[in-house]
């Protein structure tokens, strides 16, 4: 039987928490605002749901017999993170017409495919709260529910507190100081992930 208020608290926790989703949602808030951050920000509960009921329905067993492929996730991810680091340090102005665009939410959803932070969210559900007998569609529809429903709200307060801030960057040099500040936190996450 699934312990249905543990999982709520870990998935909670786990949501609200930065990492390079929640730093990514807050970047692009700022960046595009919030109604134009919602494609980003529905793929992430949408891949990082998927990915972890993926995982409880028996994906972390291959990830397991594949150290591998684990380890190579984990570089994939780092090195986008840094790459996005980047992108974000060297940003302009939000009407520039160079401007890039806020991600879509098929990219979204793939990100969470080399998101560290993703797969240790997964793989822990699937072997902490994942029931190994008993109705199995039962609990993967309520697992479905519970990241789903738990994690949506907990990302928009990132995309939200973005999005308030977007009057206070048009200021070139506060822009320039929070961009470099969100691509510092974005790539110490990264890295952070390699010693995790």
């Amino acid at each position: 039987m699934i312990d249905w208020l543990a999982l709520g608290i870990y998935t909670l926790v786990m949501s609200i928490t930065p990492g390079p989703n929640n730093i990514m949602l807050l970047a692009s808030g700022a960046r595009f605002g919030f109604r134009r951050t919602l494609p980003h920000l529905m793929g992430v509960t949408a891949g990082f749901t998927l990915q972890t009921v993926a995982v409880c329905a028996g994906l972390g067993f291959v990830i397991e017999r594949l150290p591998g492929a684990q380890a190579w996730l984990t570089w994939a991810g780092v090195a986008f993170m840094v790459w996005l680091a980047w992108k974000l340090l060297r940003s302009g102005p939000a009407e520039s017409t160079d401007a890039a665009r806020p991600l879509s939410t098929i990219e979204a959803v793939l990100f969470q495919a080399i998101n560290p932070k993703a797969w240790v969210i997964a793989l822990t559900t699937a072997s902490v709260f994942m029931p190994k007998s008993g109705d199995l569609e039962l609990a993967l529809a309520g697992i479905t529910l519970v990241l789903a429903g738990i994690n949506l709200p907990c990302i928009a307060v990132w995309a939200v507190g973005g999005s308030a801030l977007r009057a206070w960057l048009e200021d070139d040099r506060r822009r320039a100081l929070f961009n470099a500040t969100m691509a510092v936190l974005l790539a110490a996450t990264a890295v952070s992930m390699l010693h995790g």
